[in-house]
């Protein structure tokens, strides 16, 4: 074993022994959860916001019908996203889940292919 493969694993297991052992560790582990999931989630918000920038001509050239059928499709794929926790806390909300991710992609990947066929 590497040397620095050692040292991660160490590192890894006082992280964890921390959590495990500290009073409150568990709810200091929630907390720097929730802001990774934060930061995942505007990292998304940003990524959409600059190429919604650099292809703007391209999304007005769609026409009314199908930037609405993104738009939405968009909007249902990050609000899902962001009830993950609450729709993963039941099996039917986790058929859900499902559904309404795959139902987004597909609208969105029909658009795409829509405006492709020209």
């Amino acid at each position: 074993m590497r040397r620095s493969t050692a040292r991660n694993i160490a590192i890894v297991l006082v992280i964890a022994a921390l959590v495990a052992i500290v009073p409150g560790g568990g709810a200091a582990a929630n907390v720097l959860l929730q802001a990774m999931y934060l930061v995942f989630l505007s990292t998304l918000w940003w990524f959409g916001a600059m190429m919604y920038r650099q292809h703007r001509v391209a999304l007005y050239s769609l026409g009314d019908g199908r930037r609405a059928v993104l738009y939405s499709a968009l909007a249902v794929a990050f609000l899902t996203l962001t009830a993950s926790q609450k729709l993963w806390a039941s099996s039917a909300g986790t058929i859900a889940w499902c559904v309404l991710l795959v139902a987004s992609v597909y609208a969105a990947l029909a658009v795409v292919w829509s405006a492709r066929q020209y």
